[in-house]
């Protein structure tokens, strides 16, 4: 092992990135990757976790060089403030809430959302509500609150996503049957409990502790700005 893979096996270790579930919910097909089990909990082979997450980084510095875009997912408690602020870091769209189904599978429905959205704001901006009662203006206040917490993070995506970026595919199950009916490659923080196979560049970590994600989020990000 050189010591620059030292080094960042000792940052994943300490951020507790090597614990999985219990063995009893490992998905058959991450055998290979479980160093061993400790008190029942699977823990994870880091050289491994390691070396998906080169493969990803590399992945991530092909989008920047090809003017891509890449879909932030991350709706669990644990993810959501993260994903956001990295996606807004470079630029990026995000899903941090819920999400709406037809995203990638009937985008341009989910134009029209968007874009009656910014039209609403826009209006409001300009005080060109007032024409509406006050029960009315409460209606649409109701409505702009709703559009904003389900699209605010994709006001900026002008297409569908050339890549997803997904913590935990099993809660985001949903965005992956979407990107892989799409055909689109999607990177994924996931613990021993998914499927590897449904993701194009899995990397095998804690995807429920803060600490975990962050670490894996800003070493993508890295990769992304440096390239």
């Amino acid at each position: 092992m050189s010591e620059s893979n030292s080094t960042a096996i000792d940052a994943m270790f300490a951020v507790g990135a090597h614990y999985g579930y219990s063995k009893t919910r490992r998905h058959p097909g991450n055998a290979k990757y479980i160093f061993g089990t400790k008190s029942k909990v699977d823990i994870i082979d880091l050289e491994k976790t390691e070396a998906m997450l080169e493969a990803a980084k590399a992945f991530v510095a092909s989008m920047k060089l090809g003017g891509k875009q890449i879909l932030f997912v991350g709706t669990k408690p644990e993810a959501k403030g993260k994903v956001k602020s990295a996606a807004e870091e470079i630029g990026m769209p995000s899903v941090t809430e819920r999400w709406v189904g037809g995203v990638l599978t009937n985008y341009p429905e989910i134009k029209k959302r968007v874009i009656k959205l910014e039209d609403l704001r826009a209006k409001k901006e300009k005080n060109e509500l007032d024409m509406y009662t006050k029960k009315e203006r409460l209606l649409i206040d109701e409505e702009m609150a709703r559009m904003s917490k389900n699209f605010s993070g994709i006001v900026n995506m002008k297409r569908s996503p050339d890549a997803l970026f997904v913590v935990d595919p099993k809660k985001e199950y949903i965005a992956i049957a979407e990107a892989r009916q799409n055909d689109i490659p999607i990177i994924a923080l996931m613990s021993t409990d998914c499927n590897m196979k449904e993701v194009t560049y899995p990397i095998l970590a804690n995807d429920g502790s803060v600490g975990s994600i962050a670490y894996f989020i800003d070493a993508l990000v890295a990769a992304y700005k440096e390239a």
